[in-house]
Parts: C-alpha cells; sequence; structure tokens
C-alpha cells in the first residue's frame, strides 16, 4: 500500500492508546487491575477490542493498552464515564505516574507490525509548519528499510490537544534503525521550532516475525487473533510429534526430562520458524492471514471456521494414535 495513500484514508473507528508506567514489583497487581478495566469497558457501547502490550524490558516497565470503538462518540463516553474515572483512582497507586493517553479518530487500527505513536504539543500558531514537516518527514521515512506507512491526527477537542503520529515498520530492527537514524535527528531539531515537546510509544505485534506477505518493504502481518490461531495450528501437532518420537528417544537413552526439553522446544521453535509457518500455515491460509486480501466478515469466519476444524482434526487423529 502507498505509505501517503494511507496517511489520507480516513475511517470511523476511533482508538486511544494508553501508556502507563507499572511501579516495580506491582506487576501482577497491575495485571488484575487492567482485567478489570477490561471486563468494565466491554459493557459500553461501541467497544470493539482492546490489546495490552508489556514492556521490552524490566527497566523500562512501561506498559500500553490499546482500546478500539466503532466511533468517537462511544469512545470519549468511555473516557470521560464514572466507571473508568473510579477505577482510576482504585489503581493510583500502581503507577509511577498519571498514565498518558494519545486518541486517535479514524485511520487504521495501531495493532500490526510494529507501530511506534508519536505525540507532539504543537506550538500555538506552528499548526501548518509542522503538518508540513511531517510531510518532510514521511517522505525521508519512505525511503528507510520496512517502513508500511504512517498516518497523522490532529487534536480532538474536548479530549486531547496534542498532535499524533502513527508509523509502522514491518520489524523492531528496522523500526530502530529509523528511530535512531541521523536523518532523524536532525528532522527532529528543525521540528523543535513548531513542537514544544514529543512522546514516543512503540507496539509490537506478538509473533509477527512468522508471519510474511507481499515482498519487500512493504510485506506485512495479519491482526493479532489470526496469527495466535495460526500459530497454535502448527504448534499443537509440532510438540505432541516431537513428544512421540524425539522426546521418547531421549527419554529412553537416559537424557534427563529438562534438558529433553529444551532440546524439543529448539526443534518445535526451529520447524515453526523456517518450515511449517512460512511454508505451509502462511500458503495454505494466505486468503484469510494475508492483509493485502479484501477482508470481509465472511472471509475472517470462514477461515476461523476452518483453522477450528483443523484443531478437532489433529486432537482426533492425536487421540487415537496415542
Amino acid at each position: 500500500m502507498d505509505a501517503s495513500a494511507n496517511r489520507d484514508r480516513g475511517g470511523a473507528g476511533a482508538t486511544v492508546v494508553t501508556s502507563q508506567k507499572v511501579v516495580a514489583g506491582y506487576e501482577e497487581d497491575y495485571k488484575r487491575w487492567q482485567e478489570q478495566v477490561n471486563r468494565a469497558v466491554r459493557d459500553f457501547d461501541g467497544f470493539e477490542g482492546t490489546e495490552l502490550y508489556p514492556p521490552e524490558s524490566e527497566e523500562d516497565n512501561q506498559w500500553v493498552v490499546v482500546f478500539r470503538f466503532a466511533g468517537l462518540d462511544q469512545l470519549s463516553a468511555w473516557l470521560r464515564s464514572g466507571t473508568r474515572r473510579e477505577l482510576l483512582h482504585e489503581g493510583r497507586e500502581l503507577f509511577e505516574e498519571e498514565p498518558s493517553q494519545e486518541v486517535l479518530s479514524g485511520g487504521e487500527p495501531a495493532q500490526q507490525a510494529v507501530t511506534a505513536v508519536v505525540s507532539h504539543e504543537v506550538k500555538p500558531g506552528r499548526e501548518r509548519d509542522f503538518v508540513a514537516w511531517q510531510d518532510k518527514t514521511l517522505k525521508t521515512q519512505e525511503k528507510y528499510p520496512g517502513f508500511m506507512g504512517s498516518e497523522l491526527f490532529a487534536p480532538v477537542e474536548g479530549i486531547q490537544d496534542r498532535w499524533v503520529v502513527v508509523f509502522r515498520f514491518d520489524t523492531r530492527e528496522h523500526l530502530d534503525q529509523w528511530l535512531k537514524s541521523e536523518a532523524r535527528r536532525k528532522l527532529l531539531d528543525e521540528g523543535r521550532h513548531y513542537f514544544a515537546t514529543y512522546d514516543v510509544r512503540e507496539i509490537a505485534s506478538a509473533f509477527s516475525g512468522w508471519f510474511r506477505f507481499g515482498k519487500g518493504e512493504q510485506a506485512g502481518v495479519p491482526p493479532n487473533w489470526k496469527q495466535a490461531m495460526s500459530v497454535l495450528l502448527a504448534l499443537y501437532p509440532t510438540v505432541m510429534v516431537l513428544n512421540l518420537t524425539v522426546g521418547r528417544a531421549l527419554t529412553n537413552a537416559g537424557v534427563p526430562g529438562y534438558l529433553g526439553l529444551f532440546i524439543s522446544n529448539v526443534l518445535s521453535v526451529g520447524i515453526l520458524t523456517w518450515v511449517l509457518m512460512p511454508m505451509v500455515v502462511n500458503r495454505a491460509f494466505s486468503f484469510w492471514l494475508s492483509p493485502d486480501r479484501p477482508r470481509s466478515r465472511r472471509v475472517d469466519v470462514a477461515g476461523a471456521a476452518v483453522v477450528g476444524l483443523c484443531y478437532a482434526v489433529l486432537i482426533a487423529i492425536f487421540g487415537l494414535t496415542t
């Protein structure tokens, strides 16, 4: 997909990306609290889904949550609700500082591939200059390996007064290459004439390394729920076959269980990465997984049903053979 076209295309949906730095040692308490929030938000009109992204390192300890709604009005109702206010009050002791959020009205869901969400506090009267600077930045980004698209979101009146940019790369390595580049550093120096502060948050797909469709820099990945179903489809028979063959052979040879399990895990990851996912699952289910194919609820349901049927067949086969 052309990156500039991605910038211009809008949508009726609305997304809020919330970033919260959890106090060290309170991670499990935070997960339980976040589950309360997730249960509460499901009761609100227009709610479509949520994703939780843990921190990249223990030192960072910054958790990112994405909430998606059908429209801005429904999202606003959640953000301003007494339910959410009470939950934030209950969880205040879990955070080192006030959670921050970016509201994205329309555009693409910020959950595919590796996504960076950058919010800017634009100086009054410099909005046009800022937009022109963003266009210049986009033209530079397009030259970098793995760039998949960028979207610019204006402030949302009554909810947020910051400008937000969302851009995607196919891998974390390519994203980091851009974030640490000399070209970006020079652009940021120039951009400081137009914005006072900015903040960067990264969101990574859980299994994106196992999914590639298309060629070169525009290769993409399917939604996380399809990735999870597909990985399970390949992982289950791989683990079962290895347990029945390699696992038994290692046990009979006197290899300790913990070492045998490690060897089996190494083999299963290798088989998934270089054989089953790219050569079998991705090809067989490209009609359902490929992000470049037209999407419809009918195709989504049909693909999920076929995968579910494959689960049942595999369970029956291993049930009869073991």
